[in-house]
């Protein structure tokens, strides 16, 4: 896997060439910026969208859009063509897309999603197409095994609705824990004035890297644009 030296990275989107370099050169290492495959016409868009921004030194994070489980394919096909850095899956294909990038000699970060279930300690796994229609409970243990046991080394957690599901990401974080996976990736509803909060949770029980994902709540509406502020904000929260 990627060497990771930072504890929180902050996923975010970019509206354009010139909104991606701002936030770099605000940022560095401290973000992957999210190429949504959901918002281009064709996968071939998408991969150049994501050649484009790796040309200029973007790392990239290669989505679904809006965790879409009908895009799994195309999420893991642009990846094959572009081997991003970090790679957004829904929970059944995440070992077959770990697969495709292992076999390039790659070892990005991949997440498998993992829904709450509005219990803590209990979880749904069917993220995908067709298993979505299914609303099953499992438990955080099980979920969490299943991803670590072919090499998942991250799980996304969504959608966590901001704070209102805090006792269920501190469950399935420990879960993760207890797994051997440290990457925990909280997403949906996060601002700037919750995400203090939401990476505590996560670090006090046990994740050693946090990848909140925080889109729409760092775009000025006016313009489109993540906002550089609002980043550099972020970058100055102190969780020690």
């Amino acid at each position: 896997m990627m060497d990771i030296k930072q504890k929180v990275i902050f996923n975010v989107l970019a509206k354009d060439e010139q909104n991606a370099k701002e936030l770099i050169e605000v940022a560095g290492d401290r973000i992957f910026v999210g190429v949504m495959v959901k918002n281009f016409a064709t996968e071939e868009e998408a991969i150049q969208q994501v050649l484009h921004f790796q040309n200029i030194g973007v790392p990239v994070s290669v989505g679904l859009g809006a965790a879409d489980p009908n895009m799994w394919q195309r999420v893991a096909n642009v990846s094959a063509k572009t081997r991003p850095v970090h790679i957004n899956q829904v929970f059944s294909a995440a070992g077959y897309t770990l697969g495709r990038m292992e076999e390039l000699g790659e070892t990005p970060i991949i997440n498998g999603v993992i829904e709450p279930s509005g219990t803590p300690g209990e979880v749904y796994i069917s993220t995908g197409p067709a298993s979505s229609s299914n609303k099953e409970k499992v438990s955080c243990d099980l979920a969490a095994k299943m991803l670590a046991e072919v090499g998942i080394q991250s799980i996304k957690f969504y959608p966590i609705q901001g704070e209102k599901h805090l006792d269920e990401v501190a469950a399935m974080v420990k879960a993760a824990v207890r797994a051997g996976i440290k990457i925990f990736e909280p997403t949906g509803g996060i601002t700037v004035d919750n995400v203090y909060n939401i990476v505590k949770i996560c670090l006090d029980n046990g994740a050693e890297v946090v990848i909140p994902h925080l889109y729409t709540s760092l775009i000025n509406k006016e313009t489109g644009k993540t906002e550089v502020a609002k980043i550099i904000h972020l970058l100055k929260i102190k969780w020690d």
